[in-house]
């Protein structure tokens, strides 16, 4: 049945793919990706900042198997340009609609705003340098390094807390695993989220690799060497021997205050403490390649428990053990709670393939053909997440964005070519 599944998913994708396309309008200048249909409930007009990284990783594997180069790359590189185009001191949107930008709360002067608010999360320089990648050349990008790293700039100024080396938050708006508990409702620069990390993590890398590319051979070295340093500070704030996993840091410490009487005989001398919430997102180290061989065994164990993440129909988004597992239909935020989503499903088994665990990536992949093939063939399209046990639909049909990397997964699984992420 997988076989069938993998043939009706690949048919689909490959018809419906265009449909993400979106020409310039209103202050869109560019064309640009959209995560779904034009018959979609939601998402079908506005430009996000990880979905449309995640739609060219898609297109990048439709190129494989139509053999149709550069077929979309006018709505790639233009996505990208959308929202260079709209970057200010290394501020950029995370969405943008044709009518302006996503904002959320009134922190008076944009200055201020860019200052204490999220910006496009760090996928930005891992786009491009995807798309440098398949084109085999990255000139188009020389005339905006200096917006690429104002952006990069931005992140290691306005997001760095000082005392652990990790990046953060400024508020629970748009961290694109919308109801977080490790973020959401917390104080404002008070999670330092493994999420964020591990994506910081690659878009370092991914910049020292455009440098490279583009001649700046001492600058692409600075930069990863930036990576390295990141990569220092997760295993070293955030890494639990204990669970045997990666945590979220808590920072909402107060500062040490020599003059204070009641805390000078034991001043604290720890920068942060970890937030022991269980989410999907606590394998992302896997993904991006910072983790040691022995961290991954040990965090393959807990993929692999079915009292906490493994369900039917792939990873849950949190252990069904916290108290917060709810498997409710919500949206903006979405749920992230213990519903399967598509992405969690396909990064999860892209960090099992990078450290080798090809039994686990294959079970994972096949669960996710199973997921995505069952909904088409029922209700003729796909939904944004679903129950991880019974693999119902539980929101937003016609969502397609993420969803369509099962085409990696069957690439995988059938020995193919399969088109990656930076």
């Amino acid at each position: 049945m997988i076989d069938r599944y993998a043939e009706l998913l690949s048919a689909h994708i490959l018809a419906k793919s265009g449909e993400m396309t979106r020409e310039p309008v209103g202050i869109l200048r560019h064309p640009f990706l959209v995560p779904a249909s034009p018959d979609s409930p939601y998402y079908s007009g506005h430009l996000w900042d990880w979905d449309s990284w995640w739609v060219s990783v898609v297109l990048a594997q439709v190129e494989v198997e139509t053999g149709q180069r550069g077929r979309y790359a006018a709505y790639e590189e233009g996505s990208i340009l959308n929202f260079l185009d709209h970057s200010t001191d290394g501020f950029v949107p995370i969405q943008l609609n044709p009518e302006g930008s996503l904002r959320h709360g009134d922190f008076g002067s944009d200055e201020e705003y860019a200052r204490r608010q999220n910006t496009h999360k760090p996928v930005l320089v891992q786009h491009a340098a995807l798309l440098a990648r398949r084109r085999g050349d990255a000139e188009w990008l020389r005339p905006h390094l200096g917006t690429l790293e104002a952006f990069l700039t931005g992140y290691l100024t306005r997001h760095l807390h000082a005392e652990t080396g990790l990046l953060y938050w400024q508020t629970d708006f748009a961290v694109g695993v919308d109801n977080d508990p490790s973020v959401y409702y917390r104080p404002a620069r008070s999670t330092a989220a493994i999420y964020l990390n591990s994506l910081m993590y690659r878009e370092l890398l991914a910049y020292g690799e455009l440098l490279e590319r583009l001649g700046e051979v001492r600058e692409s070295v600075r930069w990863r060497r930036r990576a390295q340093d990141l990569a220092d500070a997760v295993n070293r704030h955030c890494w639990d021997e204990r669970d045997g996993t990666f945590y979220s840091a808590d920072l909402a410490l107060r500062p040490v205050d020599p003059a204070d009487w009641l805390h000078s005989g034991a001043p604290r001398a720890w920068s942060s403490l970890l937030l022991r919430i269980d989410s999907w997102s606590s394998f992302l180290p896997m993904w991006a390649g910072f983790a040691s061989r022995e961290q991954a065994e040990r965090m393959v164990e807990r993929i692999r428990d079915p009292r906490t993440f493994a369900a039917n129909y792939g990873i849950r988004s949190l252990s069904r053990l916290e108290k917060m597992y709810d498997l409710r239909a919500s949206n903006n935020p979405s749920n992230w709670l213990g519903p399967v989503w598509g992405i969690s499903n396909y990064m999860v088994f892209r960090g099992l393939v990078r450290y080798g665990f090809v039994d686990d990536a294959r079970d994972l992949a096949e669960k996710t053909v199973r997921l995505f093939g069952q909904d088409l063939q029922t209700n003729g399209c796909l939904h944004e997440f679903y129950h991880p046990d019974s693999g119902e639909p539980i929101m937003t049909r016609n969502f397609q964005n993420w969803n369509f990397l099962v085409l990696q997964m069957i690439a995988f699984l059938a020995g193919r070519p399969m088109a990656t992420e930076f």
